[in-house]
């Protein structure tokens, strides 16, 4: 069964092309080490709410976008096996490939899906 790793963050908008170009070295790794598919979402329609809602969950400012993003994995162990991989390549180094975002507002986790419908 499929393996989804789940993100959200807030990049700072005039940082949009540089979030892009990180992306695309970033999620090429992915792609190399066993990811299916992945999709990155510049935030369109993000309301706030009235308890909780994205901007609040990861402190983002009137200057950020919402960005919504996954990763999917054939399975788990291939996720798990990817990560490892991904945390030695010299590509992902903060060095050579910095976030344009504050990583430590990043919101993360790994799903096991239980309901899919459509096409896969």
């Amino acid at each position: 069964m499929s393996y989804i790793d789940g993100f959200v963050i807030a990049v700072p908008t005039a940082n949009k092309q540089k979030f892009i170009d990180h992306a695309n070295t970033g999620d090429s790794v992915f792609m190399e080490y066993g990811a299916t598919r992945v999709v990155e979402c510049w935030g369109d329609d993000v309301p706030a709410g009235k308890q909780t809602d994205f901007q609040r969950a990861v402190q983002g400012k009137e200057d950020e976008t919402i960005v919504f993003s996954w990763i999917e994995w054939p399975d788990k162990a291939t996720r798990d096996a990817g990560f490892k991989k991904m945390m030695e390549d010299p590509r992902m180094d903060p060095e050579k490939n910095p976030m344009p975002f504050d990583g430590a507002r990043m919101i993360y986790g790994g799903f096991q899906p239980i309901v899919e419908l459509g096409s896969t």
